[in-house]
């Protein structure tokens, strides 16, 4: 078979892979020169302390405390519009009833919703779940995708051509169109997933009907599954997870990309459209595939689950680029800012806890709940530290979609069925603020230099 990167122009001299180490070789800046300009890379510091580069409202988290004057690391907190999630999660749970769109509005809005606003919030998002005529058929069926963040995307960006007002930034405007994506992109994600089943993998086709009635992790399950049951743990723990994975602050990458490219106050299509792109990334909203993959292989290679002996070596195996894909790393053990604990992680556990035994999975769980505990001893024994390390919030969710079977063409838009919510609210609180375009500095380093004529070189 005929390699890709050699069908090209240049074939009677160089091929791309000739051509991408001169691109290499080109863009290559020597290490030493951010320390020496103090550079922060992926704006942030050597301990993973971010760059401050913006104030919001919408979300706090919390990693640290102050003891005897110094800065330590503590228990994970996060905060939605001040409330800490934990509180809303447990609220939510000991009540009974499902607290997606209350968390959603509470994001939106800024305050906790009444009885009867929520009623009416919900009743709106159950309104806004119906798709244009035809776009099933024309857009969403028509060169399926192999990948769904991509068909997600690709659906967002044609949603602006049915919009007469796509380009009004007006925040009445604004919030109508996020209050739509809310309630679509679990259709958008779903459908797609479902064309590329039918036309790629020969599957059997079905496209369930929207239903305004249901609450959004209900909803998901009855569009997913063939025959639209499910029990009512396998809809609480998704709403959970919807919950946990809707909002973490304006600094993530997906949740910064929507401020940088509202900064520009271009249209609310192409600003979600790049918030997906960036979440797509397998160091942002794909890792926990990464998760469900490691574990797959590791329940191959052990030959006793239970032995902490066999488990911690095949850790080292892994942050020694011997084991898994070789990339060096553990996955979902680590955060840019958590040390102690994610609070995500820590909430999400509880349930998945509760999900496991209902389906009979402890013996998975045993496995994932001593590699938690393994982990970080193993990684501050072979690596240096700048601080803590814990499992976060990817560490356990790709098991709970696993748990109820979602497929993991999904797992990711999973995520952002969840963090559209997120980016709605700070793509309104960056219009809310706008008064400057966001522009960070770049130094350049490279030398001056003269033109050259053709004839001379």
């Amino acid at each position: 078979m005929t390699n890709i990167y050699e069908k090209n122009i240049y074939s009677d001299n160089a091929s791309f892979m000739d051509l991408a180490q001169i691109v290499e070789k080109a863009d290559a800046i020597d290490p030493e020169l951010f320390t020496k300009f103090d550079v922060k890379r992926g704006l942030r510091d050597l301990n993973g302390k971010g760059v401050l580069t913006g104030l919001t409202n919408i979300s706090t988290i919390n990693a640290t405390k102050i003891v005897d004057g110094e800065t330590v690391p503590d228990d994970g907190e996060l905060f939605y519009r001040g409330i800490n999630v934990r509180d809303i999660v447990h609220g939510t749970a000991t009540t009974g009833k499902f607290g997606f769109e209350e968390a959603a509005y509470l994001l939106l809005f800024g305050s906790l919703p009444n009885r009867q606003e929520l009623d009416k919030f919900s009743e709106q998002l159950g309104f806004y779940r119906s798709l244009p005529t035809g776009f099933v058929r024309d857009i969403i069926m028509k060169a399926p995708s192999r990948d769904m963040m991509n068909t997600l995307a690709r659906s967002v960006l044609t949603l602006y051509s049915y919009d007469d007002y796509a380009d009004d930034v007006s925040m009445p405007n604004v919030l109508r169109q996020c209050m739509q994506m809310i309630s679509l992109f679990p259709l958008l994600a779903i459908y797609g997933y479902q064309a590329y089943n039918h036309y790629h993998e020969g599957k059997s086709l079905f496209i369930h009907p929207p239903k305004a009635e249901l609450s959004t992790a209900e909803h998901i399950l009855y569009l997913l599954r063939p025959d639209s049951k499910y029990t009512e743990l396998e809809a609480k723990l998704l709403d959970i997870c919807l919950i946990l994975h809707m909002e973490h602050g304006g600094g993530n990458n997906s949740s910064f990309t929507t401020h940088v490219v509202s900064s520009s106050m271009t249209d609310t299509y192409s600003v979600i459209a790049a918030a997906i792109g960036s979440l797509k990334g397998p160091r942002h909203g794909g890792a926990n595939i990464k998760v469900i993959h490691m574990f797959d292989q590791m329940e191959k290679e052990l030959s006793d689950w239970t032995d902490e002996e066999e488990v911690s070596d095949y850790l080292k195996k892994l942050l020694h680029k011997e084991a898994f894909d070789k990339a060096g790393l553990i996955y979902g053990v680590g955060h840019a800012i958590y040390s102690k604990s994610d609070p995500r992680a820590v909430l999400l556990k509880e349930y998945t806890i509760k999900l496991a035994k209902e389906k009979g999975m402890d013996k998975e769980l045993a496995l994932y709940e001593m590699v938690e505990r393994l982990a970080p001893q193993v990684i501050s024994a072979e690596r240096k530290m700048y601080k803590g390390v814990s499992i976060n919030v990817d560490f356990y969710s790709g098991f709970v979609y696993k748990m109820l079977e979602l497929p993991e063409e999904l797992f990711t838009p999973m995520f952002a069925i969840a963090r559209i919510v997120g980016w709605s609210a700070h793509r309104m609180e960056e219009l809310a603020n706008n008064s400057k375009i966001i522009r960070p500095a770049y130094k350049a380093v490279s030398d001056t230099r003269e033109y050259i004529k053709m004839e001379d070189r």
